[in-house]
């Protein structure tokens, strides 16, 4: 874990060198995948439409040229800046 100065937390994951799973999670996953996908209950699922899935907040900034997800993180981190000594 890598801690800056301005106090954010930067987390990696080694995708190489994973811990090794437990007894009990790999049948709880060996479980899961001898499931058929008809016994899957999706009735408390809301269904999503195309609308759910566009943000014009990620088109504005996919206009504004390259290295747009820089420019969102700007954005946010100067939010977080401006407001984390806020109440509530």
């Amino acid at each position: 874990m890598k801690k800056s100065a301005s106090n954010t937390v930067k987390l990696t994951l080694d995708t190489e060198n994973l811990p090794p799973l437990t007894e009990q999670q790999r049948a709880e996953l060996d479980e899961i995948a001898a499931k058929p996908d008809e016994s899957i209950d999706y009735s408390d699922a809301p269904m999503l439409n195309e609308a759910f899935w566009h943000s014009d907040v990620v088109e504005y900034f996919k206009h504004t040229g390259k290295r747009y997800q820089t420019k969102i993180n700007a954005v946010l981190r100067a939010y977080l800046e401006a407001h984390k000594n806020a109440p509530g």
